[in-house]
């Protein structure tokens, strides 16, 4: 394992490397703050498409907002989001956040969202179903808060390039992130759009494009560009390190492939 400060340093040289690449993610890709906040929830435990399908009924039932969620009988609120996966579950936690909304900031979002960020996310933890990576979705890409979200494939980014290990905590992480990003800008970008990763860069929207401070804007890039990298190359049981524009920063000769790892000293499960 590296040094904390070659731990941060090597984070910042893969942000960099990344971003070069592919440029902007436009991340979150909605068109409200309440829609991103809905799709934070609607996500967990399914796949991205079957959340989209879910948001698109809900749009043209005319209740992807607070009042629509707040007024809608759970019955059909369940109908509308069934593709998403656990739809009572996630129908019963939606309509708790927006008694929570009106009850604890008045049923404003800009209210919520003026609160510290450091507040906001301990409400939002006291939330059911609300764990770290969903608090800090709503918290970065709805609230436009300087704040990293720790997601599955950041966490087997960082184990692979020995800059976590399996036993390090969603908070370590996190802030070893923030650590290494803190006063990063973003540069200049040379775009092959032919080259962009697939499931990851969106297209611009109302939410991508909201305007943040350039350290929200550094820690939402980043996100998307290790989606990028964890749906296209950084596979769990397959990976493509060859390929992979991270592939040279691993540690010296070691790579994955098809749930082996090869290093300098052979090949072992």
């Amino acid at each position: 394992m590296r040094s904390k400060a070659g731990k941060l340093e090597q984070i910042r040289v893969i942000f960099r490397t990344l971003f070069e690449r592919w440029g902007h993610q436009h991340w979150w890709p909605a068109e409200t703050s309440f829609e991103v906040i809905v799709g934070a929830y609607l996500t967990q435990n399914t796949a991205w498409t079957n959340v989209e399908r879910a948001l698109i009924r809900l749009r043209e039932a005319g209740v992807l907002s607070v009042k629509g969620i707040r007024s809608i009988e759970i019955s059909e609120l369940e109908k509308l989001i069934r593709s998403a996966g656990y739809f009572r579950q996630k129908a019963s936690r939606l309509k708790q956040f927006v008694t929570f909304l009106d009850q604890r900031h008045g049923g404003s979002l800009e209210r919520m969202f003026s609160t510290s960020t450091e507040r906001l996310r301990e409400e939002l933890l006291g939330l059911s179903g609300v764990g770290p990576e969903t608090a800090d979705s709503i918290i970065l890409y709805a609230g436009q808060h300087a704040i990293f979200v720790v997601d599955a494939y950041t966490r087997r980014i960082l184990e692979r390039h020995g800059l976590a290990t399996a036993s390090t905590k969603y908070e370590e992480i996190r802030m070893l992130v923030e650590a290494a990003l803190t006063g990063e800008t973003l540069g200049l970008a040379e775009i092959d759009p032919a080259m962009l990763p697939k499931g990851s860069c969106h297209s611009p929207s109302a939410m991508s494009t909201a305007s943040r401070c350039a350290q929200a804007q550094v820690f939402n890039e980043m996100h998307g560009l290790i989606v990028g990298v964890g749906k296209n190359y950084c596979l769990k049981s397959k990976p493509k390190c060859e390929e992979c524009p991270l592939g040279p920063l691993l540690p010296k000769g070691k790579k994955f492939r098809i749930g082996l790892k090869v290093n300098s000293g052979g090949m072992s499960q």
